[in-house]
């Protein structure tokens, strides 16, 4: 599994990368115009990610605004399939939520994040065995 994490605070990005390694090493940006940028490229090399892991609160530009900009390059690009979008954050209101899911984010988390919970959506979202 192609991944990208795009956080900003070490801690989050060191556990995100932590229960997720074992499925490929995850690349990493440290806010949302890295993450757009490193999405870009990937799709330019014919190499898309299958996760992106996103948090929502980043210096330089947004997870909402990244994950809208992302979308975009999608629609232009034209991949065989979409990157998954699992959108982290310590905000759990509900115009978090809703504008996380109208960004069009598979699955919303909360941190601190459960690595069971997780890994349980990753199955749901056929990017891991079911076992």
């Amino acid at each position: 599994m192609k991944t990208l994490i795009v956080e900003d605070e070490f801690t989050s990005r060191a556990l995100l990368r932590e229960m997720l390694k074992r499925y490929g090493a995850p690349q990493v940006a440290m806010n949302g115009r890295e993450g757009v940028e490193a999405v870009r490229a990937a799709l330019e090399a014919g190499e898309p990610f299958d996760l992106i892991c996103l948090d929502i609160m980043m210096p330089e530009l947004d997870g909402q605004e990244a994950l809208r900009q992302i979308r975009q390059i999608e629609e232009e690009m034209r991949p065989a399939k979409r990157a998954r979008v699992i959108m982290t954050t310590a905000l759990a209101d509900r115009d978090t939520v809703v504008e996380s899911i109208n960004s069009q984010c598979d699955y919303f988390l909360v941190k601190p994040i459960d690595g069971r919970v997780l890994l349980d959506e990753l199955r749901r979202l056929d990017l891991i065995p079911r076992s």
